[in-house]
């Protein structure tokens, strides 16, 4: 039986991998907060509960002592869905708020990859970091916080697995479009709560709230994503990165001129209109 760790199992991408990976025989260790949503997943078959801060290094480490007892010292994969997500103007981004985000959605995947690596090594196992769809885009508005975190994410994980291939060990980013999950689901009233506290982009942050709302109908079913994370743990050459179901308005932004991009948001943002989405 192979051995896996999932973080952020308790949300929505995070327990549909982690059930679809038990479903295929693996033995799942599912870290996240303590509450109702980890218990749910831990009471499936073939799955481990275990409460995790990713930004603990005494939480991570309890995690690497449940995953060494669950696999006798020995690792197959883990599967970093660990994050959060901030909006909100960065010249108006409150300090303690973009820390936080970093030390989730950055700092938490590193401290866990660090301390279940000895037993990847021992195994050859696989790692495989969850970035974005804005992890390989230019940053969008409002936006600029969680792109931050998904950039790091994204040169992080190239390092990383130029270095462990060295030892044995495989590397993969995944890039998910929009998929439903209590994250997007939140989308337009994030928005809302940050125009309210706005001295400057009050009106434009609901804009981009608005769109939002309108945007739900494109988020894709979390067994999609769930099937391209197993293909990516089973795959004998499994690719450096795995682009899942990207928005197709923000590809398309990105095929332009920056000075085009830039002021087609803005006359989106300032005008009304049609508009690519703001995720």
């Amino acid at each position: 039986m192979q051995h896996v760790v999932v973080t952020g199992a308790a949300g929505g991408l995070g327990s549909a991998t982690s059930r679809r990976l038990a479903d295929e025989g693996w033995s799942v260790v599912a870290a996240d907060l303590p509450g109702e949503a980890l218990d749910r997943i831990g009471n499936y078959r073939r799955v481990t509960a275990q409460p995790l801060d990713v930004t603990s290094s005494d939480s991570v480490a309890a995690l690497a002592e449940s995953a060494l007892s669950v696999g006798a010292g020995l690792l197959d994969a883990v599967v970093n869905f660990a994050g959060i997500l901030e909006v909100g103007p960065m010249a108006e981004m409150p300090e303690d708020v973009l820390r936080r985000l970093l030390d989730i959605n950055v700092l938490g995947t590193f401290r866990v990859n660090r301390a279940l690596f000895p037993m990847l090594v021992r195994a050859g196992g696989r790692i495989v970091n969850i970035s974005s769809e804005t992890g390989w885009q230019s940053g969008g508005p409002f936006n600029g916080a969680y792109a931050m975190s998904k950039h790091a994410i994204e040169a992080y994980s190239d390092s990383l697995r130029r270095e462990a291939r060295l030892v044995g060990v495989k590397v993969v980013k995944v890039q998910p479009g929009p998929f439903r999950t209590g994250m997007v689901d939140s989308i337009t009233a994030r928005f809302e709560a940050a125009a309210a506290r706005s001295t400057w982009f009050a009106a434009p942050l609901r804009r981009v709230g608005e769109l939002g709302a309108g945007e739900e109908g494109k988020a894709r079913d979390p067994e999609e994503l769930a099937d391209v994370i197993v293909g990516a743990l089973t795959a004998g050459r499994p690719k450096a990165a795995y682009s899942v179901h990207p928005d197709r308005s923000r590809v398309m932004l990105e095929w332009l001129p920056t000075s085009w991009a830039d002021r087609a948001i803005e006359v989106v943002l300032t005008r009304g209109g049609a508009a690519p989405s703001a995720r």
